[in-house]
């Protein structure tokens, strides 16, 4: 009889034992492909420049090169021991393949840190894509997502735990609905969850959705990140959260309206919060999950930045000022990820 477990770098865990989980986050990640031109001189020298007090703002609002790599073992250790220290028990690193994703950093990561790690696999958006993904069918890239849960990455015996992140653009180009339909057969085949980036279009999650149903996918097995800068009003919200799937208030941290990948105005945390309380009363507590999306050098707290522990710092007292009771913030930040990790192993 199978057991119900998360699927760790580690090994396979009890979901009970989770503890205090943020479903998106990135430890080791290589976002530095594709960058937006540098029209002026002054822009090209400083894409791969130190990150310093003088440079730190202009480099968060423009991430540059230097910005975009996540790629010190040590550092991340450091990271997630504060993280531990405030409370963090597990993280998922939702690096998908073509993100500089890195099994062996990942487990060295959980070891040295004493942080659970459950790593991602599937296919970031079309400019990250892998050359041959073009020519490659569909059966093929879902045999790959099968045998990173099933069997371990690249040749070794560390195992993905979790479908995703697989992103998407708007309009959905057909490469990326090719791998969004593998993942779906890899998700019904291992019953592990699947995470979608969506495009940067109110219209986009909607039609991840119709596909997943197409695809015969439990949307109660479906996280939908990004919903907040995605969609922006409650109704919309609650559309999404109607479907079944998880929403995954997922940019915590990130306070400035400025967007640098889209005509965004972002919200803020309180505002993240409102929404969450939102859903809430409309009887989604069930679905919501939490997290940061941690993947530039200037969120981390060397760097100047909020680090991984701002959720437990600064999130939860904002959500108890709010009126989010204590049992509502423990489902949100520990039984919801429990329980949408969990599969049978």
């Amino acid at each position: 009889m199978s057991q119900t477990i998360v699927r760790t770098v580690l090994g396979d865990i009890d979901p009970a034992t989770l503890g205090h989980t943020q479903p998106h986050e990135h430890l080791l990640s290589d976002l530095s492909r594709p960058l937006p031109s540098r029209s002026t001189v002054g822009e090209r020298a400083i894409d791969n420049a130190p990150i310093t007090l003088e440079n730190h703002y202009r480099v968060r609002r423009r991430h540059t090169s230097e910005d975009l790599r996540l790629d010190s073992v040590g550092v991340a250790v450091d990271e997630l021991r504060h993280y531990a220290e405030a409370g963090g028990s597990a993280v998922v690193d939702a690096t998908s393949i073509g993100l500089g994703r890195d099994p062996h950093g990942l487990a060295a990561v959980s070891r040295r840190s004493g942080v659970h790690v459950v790593m991602g696999c599937g296919f970031y958006y079309r400019d990250y894509h892998p050359a041959d993904v073009t020519t490659r069918d569909r059966d093929d890239l879902a045999a790959e997502i099968v045998s990173d849960v099933r069997t371990g990455v690249g040749g070794t015996s560390i195992r993905a735990g979790i479908i995703g992140e697989i992103g998407l653009s708007h309009p959905l180009h057909p490469q990326e609905e090719k791998v969004l339909r593998a993942a779906c057969a890899a998700q019904r085949e291992t019953g592990a969850a699947l995470m979608i980036h969506p495009g940067r279009d109110p219209r986009s999650p909607g039609r991840a959705l119709d596909i997943l149903v197409a695809e015969d996918v439990d949307p109660a097995r479906v996280i939908m990140s990004h919903v907040e800068r995605t969609v922006f009003s409650a109704p919309e919200m609650r559309a999404i959260a109607s479907s079944g799937c998880y929403v995954a208030f997922d940019l915590f941290g990130q306070e400035s309206s400025y967007y640098s990948l889209a005509p965004i105005d972002m919200p803020n945390d309180a505002t993240r919060v409102d929404h969450i309380v939102d859903l809430i009363d409309g009887g989604y507590a069930s679905q919501i999950l939490i997290s940061q999306d941690i993947c530039h050098k200037t969120n981390l707290v060397r760097y100047g930045g909020e680090g991984y522990a701002h959720i437990l710092e600064h999130v939860l007292p904002l959500m108890r000022r709010k009126a989010v009771s204590e049992a509502q913030i423990a489902q949100i930040t520990v039984a919801n990820p429990a329980h949408a990790l969990a599969f049978a192993g």
